[in-house]
């Protein structure tokens, strides 16, 4: 089964162009296939940005790169990336930019910083017991990161790795 990218990229600069309309910030979304290739001899990463299609079990890059186009500093900045219905949250992409990074399993209503908790009711012995459990990350629905502060003309990355379904 292929999946088409530009149908994820547009519900996510959607969804993030919507969260940032206040703010003037330049948001660019960025896609890449990741595959493990030998060079040398030695096993590496090889992005190939942009795929058109996708299969289930792929690794994808999701990068957002955020720029500050005013002429001010501005704090306190939070920025939000679904992760794709199709695909499930792996983990952060290494080598960008540190920010507070929180994360959602409800859609981006509520967020905290990972590991998340969420309680589960279970029958022990016959009785409904209320258990809280740590949340796997492929349950993340939405990462939000935010930024201590941001000088005008800046640019900073933020980003995640997803899987296929």
């Amino acid at each position: 089964m292929n999946i088409r990218i530009p149908i994820i990229l547009s519900t996510l600069l959607i969804g993030t162009a919507l969260a940032q309309n206040a703010s003037p910030l330049s948001l660019d979304l960025s896609t890449a296939l990741v595959r493990s290739v030998k060079v040398d001899g030695k096993v590496t990463e090889q992005l190939s940005p942009s795929p058109r299609n996708v299969l289930p079990g792929d690794l994808i890059s999701q990068v957002v790169t955020v720029r500050n186009t005013s002429r001010n500093v501005l704090a306190s900045v939070p920025v939000t990336l679904p992760v794709p219905k199709a695909t499930v949250y792996v983990a952060p992409e290494k080598g960008m930019n540190v920010a507070l990074t929180e994360y959602s399993i409800d859609g981006g209503k509520t967020f905290a910083v990972a590991p998340l908790k969420k309680k589960i009711t279970v029958t022990e012995n016959g009785k409904s017991v209320i258990k809280e459990v740590e949340v796997k990350p492929s349950e993340y629905t939405t990462v939000r990161w935010t930024i201590r502060e941001i000088s005008a003309n800046q640019s900073l990355k933020f980003g995640y790795r997803a899987q296929v379904r």
